[in-house]
């Protein structure tokens, strides 16, 4: 089978395109695309519709929201950094981040919980100890020491923002997507499907790539991320 190529064979059917007819709706993946995924990236269906519905729950909580957008503001810098310098769209990462924050495991940053390996995936990201492997970052067997190393280094928000967009950036490269420039999904089906399919990649699960994609477009998220905050200057007397 040819190499994946987002967005083509999908641009190039009438069927798939959106409601409005004029673009390809970047979250619908054809069979083929979805074989090829699951054979080079063990990707699978969607979550239960229980497990969904409680996702959506989760996300009408405004003081879990609140709490979750206070936690990214804190991480703006370094998003907007390791967007730079992979050349990843920041608002990717920060959809991805607020996901994953916005619906953590109870108990998973906890540190002694995070060493027990009760969870497989850790950090505000929700990366696993495989993710710096792929990154050449942790030998394929590590010692106790190096793998509690690794786990420290997944709980780490300066360290999870750098491990995800490296990670995406190391998947762009596996999909043949431009590496010297950040996708964005108002530009081109091909990038609108590029970003669906890295957001599917870094879950799995065959339903992450819409709520991430809706994320991306979320006011609030997007003011976080580009607002620019003026000083307040004290009144001239």
């Amino acid at each position: 089978m040819p190499p994946l190529n987002p967005a083509l064979s999908l641009a190039e059917d009438p069927a798939a395109l959106s409601v409005e007819g004029q673009r390809p709706d970047p979250v619908d993946f054809t069979p083929e695309e979805l074989r090829e995924l699951q054979r080079r990236f063990g990707v699978h269906g969607p979550q239960t519709r229980l497990a969904q519905l409680f996702t959506e729950g989760l996300d009408q909580l405004q003081p879990l929201r609140s709490r979750t957008l206070s936690r990214l503001e804190a991480m703006r810098p370094l998003i907007l950094q390791q967007a730079r310098r992979q050349s990843v769209n920041p608002m990717l990462l920060t959809a991805i981040l607020f996901d994953e924050m916005q619906h953590g495991k109870p108990g998973e940053n906890l540190p002694f919980l995070a060493h027990s390996g009760l969870f497989r995936t850790l950090g505000p990201a929700q990366l696993g100890v495989g993710e710096l492997q792929h990154q050449g970052l942790l030998s394929d067997s590590p010692s106790d020491a190096e793998l509690a190393a690794a786990r420290e280094r997944l709980l780490d928000p300066a360290s999870t923002v750098e491990l995800l967009a490296a990670k995406m950036a190391r998947l762009k490269r596996a999909l043949d997507l431009p590496a010297d420039r950040m996708l964005q999904s108002s530009v081109s089906p091909r990038d609108a499907k590029g970003l669906a399919t890295l957001a599917y990649l870094h879950n799995g699960k065959l339903d992450y790539p819409a709520r991430i994609l809706s994320y991306m477009h979320d006011a609030e998220l997007h003011a976080l991320i580009y607002s620019r905050r003026q000083p307040i200057r004290p009144p001239l007397v």
